[in-house]
């Protein structure tokens, strides 16, 4: 991770030094375009930097009701806007998402699973420990692409061999979270399946048994999801509508457009990504990044 992260800090800083930063940030706040971020646990460090980043340079902050406002042409659609959004509910977002989100009154939606919280922890950080322990071999990116009820399984015998701390916020501070004027709870399932791999009552049930939780918790209606792990597919879009959720995020890296915003539960977002440098994510934020990669692979292969 430390030769990728330093090539990705070298391919940052040519994209800096030559003007593409410059010119597409630039391009942004011109335009009537949305940069939807995600980020899952970053530091305190990092999450504040990128808020005084995007403040420095005059980035439109947009609550989740802003962006539902411009859904039904409440409000005109900005140049320049910045939605700030966190996926997962890690309980160190307490302190390093909401507390900054607060002292720098900027709004952000937090996308909550609703079992981590209750239980304590993700299904992932069981099948993680097992692996660096040599109980399994399998990672959690193959986990990923088994059938739900395979997955469940598996994950089901690790645990009783596995013990992990908490690392989900509890309902306690995902209430709290939700009396903040800056913050908003958004759904991300119950279990945190990956849902193109689940039934259709499974789909329909992770869906409805985290509304329900995050509602009962928060005493706030619920509208926003993110897709856990981006996919998705028109099963997962009918479910939501029916579900009465309003918005949904996926992991498509594009601006929100007026044309993209009429797609309402296949909103894109722009990937943080914890640990690399400031100026490979800055890349990252003005939406440069990806085709960047992308040409310099064409170019080594």
């Amino acid at each position: 991770m430390k030769a990728r992260h330093l090539g990705g800090w070298l391919v940052a800083n040519f994209l800096i030094l030559s003007g593409g930063v410059k010119r597409r940030r630039k391009k942004i706040l011109r335009e009537e375009c949305i940069v939807a971020l995600c980020f899952h646990k970053p530091t305190r460090a990092e999450f504040e930097q990128c808020v005084k980043w995007l403040k420095k340079h005059q980035f439109h902050f947009l609550s989740m009701a802003d962006v539902e406002k411009l859904t039904k042409n409440g409000l005109p659609f900005p140049k320049g806007g910045v939605l700030l959004t966190v996926d997962d509910g890690w309980q160190s977002n307490e302190a390093n998402i909401i507390e900054v989100a607060n002292e720098q009154q900027v709004p952000v939606t937090i996308f909550v699973s609703t079992a981590p919280v209750e239980e304590g922890t993700y299904w992932w950080t069981y099948v993680s420990k097992a692996k660096r322990q040599g109980i399994t071999h399998v990672p959690v990116s193959t986990m990923k692409k088994l059938p739900n009820e395979d997955r469940l399984l598996k994950v089901a015998e690790i645990r009783k061999v596995v013990t992990v701390e908490r690392s989900a916020l509890t309902a306690s501070q995902v209430k709290q979270a939700a009396q903040s004027p800056y913050v908003t709870i958004g759904g991300h399932t119950h279990t945190h399946p990956i849902l193109i791999n689940c039934n259709d009552r499974d789909v329909y049930e992770e869906l409805k048994v985290c509304k329900e939780k995050l509602e009962h918790w928060t005493s706030k209606e619920v509208n926003s999801f993110a897709y856990p792990n981006g996919d998705y597919g028109m099963r997962e879009i009918k479910a939501l509508r029916s579900l009465n959720y309003s918005l949904a995020f996926t992991t498509k890296p594009e601006y929100i457009t007026p044309e993209s915003l009429k797609n309402t539960y296949e909103l894109p977002r722009f990937m943080f990504l914890e640990g690399a440098s400031f100026a490979e994510n800055i890349c990252r934020m003005v939406g440069v990044w990806k085709q960047a990669v992308k040409k310099l692979n064409r170019y080594l292969n």
